[in-house]
């Protein structure tokens, strides 16, 4: 086997991939974290917020006393661009099952003074301490075969600028919410799809922070063009994901004075709701 065809059969593992480096925070000093926010993460002029949402969970997990998200809720305050950036953490209680914190994300204007991105609030605890029983009425999505689906690859850019985090991603399309690619949207507002990472690297709770943003909006079904940039995102991450592509399914029911919605349920490969996701999000009308 030829040495290339040989390397990109290595899959990336857990702490050992693209996506562990490039949400990697150096600590400066207790709660304090630098992190150069990289430009393989963008999408159109600015870094997607679902890897800042990895970042700050990240400098979040190191600082409190419990290691997986349960639930974090992030304010998107001014667009994030690729470079350093200096996360502030604050341990606001630490209890025996959870603690909560905060974070905040600033980057540098040109004169030098700090410029607030982002804005979290989480809960933290272990999802390998939580009970195993489950009364659900959720189903998982149903989507065809990822060999039956759609890749970025397969079709023309959806918005001018980057899209880099393409490269970065798995992503498998339902050919019935690709309608807005050919020119024909359906109108219903839905986004379903295979999700992974490119190198192979299998979930875990922080990059399922990333999964329920990365896939292309809602809006480009309701027939609206153009970045749609969230506004607040809460994600609650229920269960520590087994190995093998997620799917992920969005919806939105209501658009109504320039804002939307997105619900979004992400199923690992063994049926179960491992996270789920609300967010508000703006979009250019006309």
């Amino acid at each position: 086997m030829p040495e290339a065809a040989s390397a990109a059969a290595v899959r990336a593992t857990i702490g050992d991939s693209e996506f562990d480096r490039d949400t990697a925070v150096t600590r400066r000093a207790p709660g304090v974290y630098d992190i150069d926010l990289s430009a393989g993460w963008t999408i159109i002029n600015a870094v997607n917020g679902g890897y800042l949402l990895a970042v700050l969970g990240r400098a979040l997990g190191d600082a409190l006393p419990h290691p997986d998200p349960f639930t974090i809720s992030a304010h998107y305050l001014t667009a994030s661009q690729p470079g350093p950036a200096l996360v502030r953490t604050e341990t606001v209680r630490a209890g025996r099952t959870l603690s909560t914190g905060q974070a905040s994300l600033f980057q540098y204007d040109d004169e030098g003074n700090e410029v607030e991105r982002i804005r979290v609030l989480a809960s933290y605890g272990d999802l390998d301490a939580l009970p195993d029983d489950v009364r659900t009425s959720a189903t998982p999505p149903a989507i065809p075969p990822a060999d039956q689906c759609f890749g970025p690859q397969d079709g023309p850019a959806p918005v001018e600028g980057s899209s880099a985090i393409t490269d970065r991603l798995m992503l498998k399309l339902d050919p019935a919410t690709l309608g807005w690619a050919l020119g024909q949207p359906s109108g219903r507002g839905e986004m379903r799809a295979w999700f992974g990472l490119a190198d192979g690297r299998d979930a875990d709770p922080l990059s399922l922070l990333l999964a329920v943003d990365a896939l292309p909006p809602t809006a480009f079904e309701l027939g609206l063009k153009g970045w749609v940039p969230t506004v607040e995102l809460t994600a609650h991450v229920r269960c520590r994901p087994a190995p093998g592509p997620l799917r992920v399914s969005i919806t939105t029911r209501n658009l109504a004075g320039g804002f939307l919605e997105e619900d979004a349920e992400v199923w690992d490969s063994a049926d179960r709701l491992v996270a789920q996701s609300r967010q508000l999000a703006r979009v250019r009308l006309g």
